[in-house]
């Protein structure tokens, strides 16, 4: 059994701000489930283009209120605690936020809580694991 606890993340390097979010990796990679769980801010203003290549994600709203676009039919959803959005398509997106929204963040495969986004939005792919041969 694991246990983790927020407040043993905060202000470690299991905490990962940008200008836009700042990401609590709460479970990774090395804890071996084959999915990573985030607690995330999204931080009001700018817009944040994603585009997760290599990973799929699940994104519950459980506080503030934005909105994202899906860029391949242009379609925009509102977020609002309450909702969630599975980007089961590697889907090119937008989030707003008209507000600090908190997010909780899986992602399929795990992250190792070392990646960034690169220039198309993306994290980069996972490394190959031995059994995958």
């Amino acid at each position: 059994m694991k246990l983790v606890r927020l407040d043993d993340i905060v202000g470690t390097d299991r905490e990962v701000s940008a200008k836009q979010w700042t990401s609590r990796r709460l479970l990774l990679a090395d804890a071996g489930m084959g999915f990573s769980v985030h607690d995330t801010l999204i931080h009001p203003g700018a817009p944040l283009e994603m585009h997760y290549k290599h990973h799929l994600e699940a994104v519950y709203c459980v506080e503030g209120r934005g909105w994202i676009e899906d860029h391949a039919t242009g379609e925009r959803h509102a977020i609002a605690p309450g909702t969630l959005y599975a980007l089961d398509a590697h889907d090119h997106h937008t989030l707003f936020a008209d507000e600090r929204m908190r997010m909780v963040c899986v992602f399929n495969p795990p992250v190792t809580g070392r990646e960034v986004h690169g220039p198309d939005g993306a994290y980069p792919a996972p490394p190959a694991r031995a059994d995958d041969d």
